[in-house]
């Protein structure tokens, strides 16, 4: 932690200087609300104006601007109704009396016209030595004061004496409060993860305003608080880089959706709302995979030579007929034909459906000329223009040429090569049996979490058929035709034909979608060749070499912030001895590593024992240091009969949010959480039922689930814990 220990109470004249400061601050926070107040009638006003209410008048120019304006004010109206709670958070006295007040979002002073900053972006460069000066660095600071709130309420304040030799006698009588972090991280757990705003840390801050280009790595074990500062990083890099990062919108992928559900309020509530949250199952537009495949099955799904086996699935349905093709009594197609035809299709490198219109009309020409030649008469331009189409009509012709190149869905076809052991077979040569068999299902099971980004794969693969999206485009056209024609009758009777300010276009474009304009995070989120401004992955150790092809493909600049930790990996196709076993594969040259090393958040008595298992399980793994001290101690209460829900029953509640965490194969049984369930969540206090179960499982399963409480753990077990853990609870206890 940064700064001096606070300034201890209990001196005559504390509780007086500490009441003249609220109410000196309090008058400060209640004149911020004000401005925050009059930004956002402004906004509404500017929306209002702006907006579709405004009406269609003006030139084509002035009601582009207008557009414009109204989406620019829908956004900041956005980011200011965000803001409501925590508006502001900090002080930084200057050793030249200069004073800067910090929050959420930056503030000026509009209304006397001078628009001085009365507020400073938390990620502004001035607010930066809040969270990076030292006592033994204090640059140009002489204090930093934390300030604590309730709705438009100051409920406290603690301040950090940067210089004491730079204070005047009154300022340093003025000193008042106690640690601002670890007073944060004694607080009671939520259900959700809150910003930190208020508390990042030096090495945090490194993160969060480290360059946008490339990916970074930010490497870090449990409670060192690497995914909230990746969370604050993202809103660091929408505020420095709007321009760009605006209009693309941001990713965030986590581990499962109770942790989405766990981080959902940390950006709006930094003022930030174009994001889109996914887990890897929730990447493919339509699709929502929960389930997990078996650790084998995982495996496979999850190697990068799965690419080459979906590429040898689509090219096993690009087929040549046995001999000459028959398509009715008299029309036949040679075979070699068909082989010419399909090699110059192949020869485009274009998406199989793509191609596939190529294929169609190189086969539906040579029909029609040999169906000419048969007839005796001349394949003249007519005949070229009209014979195909007629051709395609007939229902055998249509068949015969669907089967030599069909039409293909990346459901259709992960769906048949995961239950055909044939074409598995034929597509995937470099696999054992076991593997083949490993993956192998019945048609039409539900897709896991693993099948998504075989599905993405898919896509990349086939395409959009041409033809499809063309009628598409022309069905739309048709549309618009049909309400722009709407409109013009609508001027006509309301006598407003003539009006100059009045165009039928416009209006069928208007009112076309009723419904509210879409945020760019909306529109995103819906389409699955999107391409972020930025990507956060969470728990990335996780991700298999497929979902990293997956989530790449969403970022074609290539700029991420990557974050997880090599000792808590558990899924079979993951990271394990380090992070450049994947992404040197996909990003040579283009990933940087940052590392966290301070627990915040676990006691390190509970640290203990998750470090020793650590250890003994994994020696080239080194755990974070735990700086938090706590008077409670792990517990471990043995259950000789193995009735656990009883076990559960009887235990005293406490205060605070409580988990449960249970090896997958007891878990629902118990209404507990697995430990992939609980990744990235924390509680006040963890029940941690039968620890050699979840040794069993994999040593960072029993790692993660050691270390998600931060104030109680008490451990469960009706068979003898794990040696590690013995010794570590008994070295405690001593």
């Amino acid at each position: 932690m940064n700064g001096s220990p606070a300034v201890p109470s209990g001196p005559a004249g504390t509780d007086d200087r500490l009441a003249e400061a609220l109410r000196t601050e309090q008058a400060r926070l209640t004149g911020l609300y004000a401005h925050l107040d009059a930004a956002r009638d402004r906004a509404r006003r500017t929306l209002a104006a702006a907006g579709h209410e405004a009406g269609p008048g003006g030139t084509h120019q002035a009601r582009l601007e207008r557009e414009v304006r109204a989406a620019e004010a829908a956004r900041r109206s956005a980011r200011l109704e965000a803001v409501e709670r925590g508006l502001c958070f900090g002080r930084l006295d200057h050793r030249d009396g200069t004073v800067h007040y910090l929050g959420r979002i930056g503030l000026t002073d509009e209304a006397a016209g001078t628009y001085e900053p009365v507020l400073v972006d938390w990620r502004a460069p001035a607010a930066r030595p809040f969270y990076t000066a030292t006592p033994a660095d204090p640059g140009e600071l002489v204090r930093r004061r934390h300030l604590h709130s309730r709705g438009r309420t100051l409920t406290g304040l603690d301040d950090e004496a940067l210089d004491l030799g730079a204070l005047d006698e009154r300022g340093r009588r003025g000193l008042v409060g106690e640690a601002a972090l670890l007073a944060a991280l004694d607080r009671e757990r939520t259900g959700r993860m809150a910003t930190v705003v208020a508390t990042i840390q030096a090495e945090q801050d490194r993160v969060i305003r480290a360059p946008l280009p490339g990916a970074l790595v930010v490497q870090g074990g449990p409670g060192t608080g690497k995914t909230v500062t990746a969370l604050h990083r993202a809103a660091y890099l929408l505020y420095t880089h709007r321009a760009v990062l605006e209009r693309r919108g941001v990713l965030v992928i986590g581990p499962n959706p109770a942790f989405l559900r766990y981080i959902d309020q940390v950006l709006p509530a930094l003022g930030e709302t174009e994001v889109v949250l996914r887990t890897v199952g929730e990447l493919f537009p339509g699709v929502r995979a929960t389930a997990e495949d078996a650790p084998a099955a995982a495996v496979v799904k999850g190697g990068p030579w799965m690419a080459e086996v979906l590429r040898r699935a689509v090219a096993a349905h690009q087929r040549l007929p046995e001999g000459d093709l028959l398509l009715g009594e008299h029309l036949r197609l040679p075979r070699r034909v068909c082989a010419e035809a399909r090699a110059a299709a192949r020869g485009l490198r274009l998406p199989h459906n793509r191609a596939r219109g190529f294929l169609l009309r190189t086969l539906l020409d040579a029909l029609a000329v040999a169906q000419a030649l048969s007839l005796g008469r001349p394949y003249d331009e007519e005949e070229a223009r009209y014979a195909p189409r007629e051709l395609w009509s007939q229902p055998e012709v249509r068949a015969g040429l669907d089967a030599l190149w069909p039409l293909l869905t990346p459901g259709r076809l992960l769906d048949r090569l995961l239950s055909d052991s044939a074409l598995l077979a034929a597509a995937a040569p470099g696999l054992s049996p076991a593997e083949r068999a490993a993956v192998l299902r019945p048609p039409g099971a539900p897709w896991t979490t693993g099948d998504v980004p075989l599905l993405d794969e898919a896509a990349e693969l086939l395409g959009e058929d041409g033809a499809l999206a063309r009628a598409r485009s022309r069905a739309a056209d048709r549309a618009l035709d049909e309400e722009r024609a709407y409109a013009e009758g609508v001027l006509t009777v309301t006598g407003q034909r003539g009006d100059a300010t009045l165009d039928a276009g416009l209006l069928a474009e208007r009112f076309r979608d009723s419904g509210p304009e879409r945020t760019t995070a909306e529109r995103a989120a819906e389409d699955r060749t999107w391409a972020y401004g930025h990507v956060v992955v969470d728990e990335a150790q996780e991700l298999s070499a497929m979902a990293w092809r997956a989530v790449l493909r969403r970022v074609p600049t290539r700029s991420l912030t990557i974050v997880g930790d090599l000792a808590q990996t558990a899924s079979p196709a993951g990271a394990r001895s380090s992070w450049g076993e994947l992404l040197d594969r996909e990003l040579p040259g283009r990933w940087r590593e940052e590392r966290l090393t301070v627990n915040y958040r676990t006691p390190a008595a509970i640290m203990a024992p998750a470090a020793a298992v650590l250890r003994a399980h994994a020696p080239g793994q080194e755990p974070p240091e735990a700086v938090r001290e706590t008077p409670e101690r792990p517990g471990a209460v043995a259950v000789p009969d193995g009735d656990y829900a009883a076990a559960l029953a009887a235990l005293p509640t406490g205060t605070g949010t409580l988990g449960v965490i249970a090896p997958d194969a007891g878990a629902a049984a118990l209404g507990a959480l697995t430990v992939r369930e609980a990744k990235g969540l924390e509680f006040d206090a963890v029940v941690l039922v039968d620890p050699a179960a979840l040794l069993a499982q994999g040593a960072p399963d029993l790692y993660v689930a050691l270390t998600r409480a931060t104030r109680r753990l008490t451990l469960l077990h009706h068979t003898p814990l794990p040696p590690a853990l013995t010794a570590a609870l008994a070295a405690l206890s001593g």
